[in-house]
């Protein structure tokens, strides 16, 4: 593999000003999401921040998973959002606006179609490509959105069997500054028509569910306490939970109560 770049913060910051109040790049760090929730825990007003690393050694996923990839493959980054005048019930729309974003930005500059599976992943084919965690920063009313967007991963660098990268994909565009920037520029959109609007709008339900793969198909979430239930998944609704048409009734879960989904 020849040399990875590394981000170019300047651009970032030049290309990006308005949009952010401070961007952050670091070589290594544990978890970008941990770390701005420990600023926010300090007393630190993290709205608007956003922090990428180089290199996560513990990255975080939903469940208290943990993943790694190698130095300068990803984009690694979390930003902090206010959800100060947005109910608490519509805050479980910010992971999947966070995903119809980064699909955005992947057509616009990779020319890449890219689906969502619900909630939180990314996905090419069945390869995932990026995955998305959400968490509530205390005492302050913002939450912390993470992103893991594989770049420049190789088959024998990929942590496990399903993940992809741009890379892999044969994609053309794996500048990870060009990236970062497209990304974060179409987050921007999505977040302040998210709070203008106090939560989810129609638009942002029709642009998911044009690019969820989960709506339609035949699925198997999994609970707490193995337990299980099968059906067609229906929709999302206006609180970003996913509806299951068992055939007896209509189940509803959170991304919270589930620990997986998979297709049947």
């Amino acid at each position: 593999m020849s040399e990875r770049e590394p981000l170019v913060v300047d651009a970032l910051r030049n290309d990006l000003r308005g949009l952010w109040k401070r961007i952050d790049v670091v070589d290594e760090t544990g978890s970008t999401n941990a770390d701005l929730l420990a600023r926010a825990s300090a007393g630190e007003d993290i709205s608007g921040a956003v922090l990428l690393a180089e290199y996560q050694t513990a990255g975080r996923g939903r469940h208290g998973r943990h993943w790694t990839a190698p130095p300068r493959s990803q984009i690694a980054l979390s930003i902090g959002v206010s959800a100060a005048g947005v109910p608490a019930d519509a805050w479980g729309w910010l992971p999947l606006l966070t995903g119809v974003a980064v699909i955005e930005a992947l057509r616009e500059t990779a020319a890449l179609d890219a689906g969502l599976k619900w909630p939180n992943d990314i996905l090419v084919g069945t390869g995932k490509l990026a995955g998305i965690l959400a968490e509530v920063a205390a005492p302050s009313p913002v939450i912390v959105v993470g992103l893991g967007l594989n770049v420049t991963m190789t088959a024998e660098e990929a942590p496990h069997r399903v993940a992809t990268s741009l890379a892999m994909l044969g994609c053309a565009v794996t500048d990870r500054t060009e990236l970062a920037t497209a990304v974060l520029r179409a987050l921007g959109r999505r977040i302040s028509s998210w709070r203008a609007a106090g939560g989810v709008d129609a638009a942002l339900i029709a642009d998911y569910r044009a690019h969820s793969l989960t709506l339609g198909t035949r699925v198997r979430a999994t609970l707490p306490g193995d337990r299980t239930v099968e059906g067609t998944a229906e929709d999302v609704d206006e609180l970003g939970r996913l509806r299951i048409d068992t055939g007896a009734e209509i189940f509803t879960v959170s991304a919270g109560d589930i620990t997986h989904l998979r297709p049947l």
